[in-house]
């Protein structure tokens, strides 16, 4: 793998706590990558690492096979950086901030500049101080992505968006990632890394539990299956692959395993069916596999939106 990022068995440490515990994670040249965990998970203090603002303590991490310690001012020209709550200079406009921004990475295209004040709809003439969290990371977003650069690293870069500009985000990076930019998305929101992302790694007290494809993650959670039978099926009471069951007359409902899923069906077929619908496990689903003990045991129930 072509790897811009790459991080191996990577510490930090603040004090008693470790924020980072032998973090491995890489991200290929040309990829949309979602890093995928709750706040305190150790997202920013691992893009913080990649982005020269903190020294790991033990291990390596490499941008473009640099280290980004030692080596900050040459990648910054190459990447583009927004975090999750952006601090603007107060008295420079927004378009002179964007503009500054730019110079700094060699220049910005006057007309994508342009083209994203329209398509996120910020005025560039309103100092920094008088603008509201939104426009500062829609601020932010325009310098990054009418920047010419490899990099993208985004720390829940849409936080303070209404779902329109959410939307328009979500337009732009995957423009992005069609010329060929790679792309670390660092979220807490699942339909949003679920939407854009290539492949994805979970982050669990400093560490990667899993990282792939959601395709390949998918054997990870369980298939929802509904299903309106012509007979009554047989042996799905006591499938050791088959959870939270539901009969109600000739409809059936359930959860089924990954390896139990041909099994399964093919018990619904030789009952009959009449109509079926089979749901592969969702971005959140595979997370709550990592993280509904914890959740558990704050009294939140999976799928209640809390």
């Amino acid at each position: 793998m072509n790897a811009v990022i790459r991080t191996e068995h990577l510490v930090k440490r603040f004090g008693r706590v470790t924020a980072l515990d032998r973090l491995d994670l890489e991200v290929a040249r040309g990829e949309t990558h979602g890093f995928l965990g709750p706040n305190g998970a150790g997202k920013s203090t691992a893009i913080r690492v990649l982005l020269g603002m903190l020294r790991s303590d033990e291990g390596r991490a490499e941008l473009f096979g640099a280290d980004p310690w030692k080596d900050a001012a040459e990648l910054h020209r190459r990447l583009a950086y927004v975090p999750g709550d952006v601090a603007l200079w107060p008295g420079l406009t927004g378009g002179e901030t964007i503009d500054l921004l730019g110079r700094l990475r060699g220049g910005v295209d006057k007309r994508r500049r342009d083209e994203l004040l329209e398509r996120f709809d910020l005025d560039p003439r309103k100092k920094g101080r008088s603008y509201s969290k939104g426009n500062r990371q829609k601020v932010a977003l325009v310098a990054a992505f009418a920047a010419d650069v490899e990099l993208l690293l985004l720390d829940e870069p849409t936080s303070g968006l209404d779902p329109l500009m959410g939307a328009v985000f979500n337009e732009c990076v995957k423009e992005a990632a069609a010329a060929g930019r790679t792309v670390l998305l660092s979220s807490h929101i699942m339909s949003e890394v679920e939407a854009l992302c290539d492949r994805v790694s979970i982050i669990r007290k400093g560490a990667i539990v899993e990282t792939g494809t959601l395709a390949e993650m998918r054997h990870l959670s369980r298939s929802r299956v509904r299903a309106t039978l012509k007979t009554p099926a047989r042996g799905l009471e006591d499938h050791e692959g088959v959870h939270d069951l539901r009969v109600d007359g000739l409809d059936v409902e359930c959860n089924v395993d990954a390896g139990a899923l041909d099994d399964v069906l093919a018990r619904l077929a030789a009952a009959g069916v009449a109509g079926l619908v089979c749901e592969p496990a969702s971005l959140e689903q595979i997370f709550m596999r990592f993280y509904g003990d914890e959740l558990a045991a704050k009294g939140v129930q999976e799928g209640n939106g809390s």
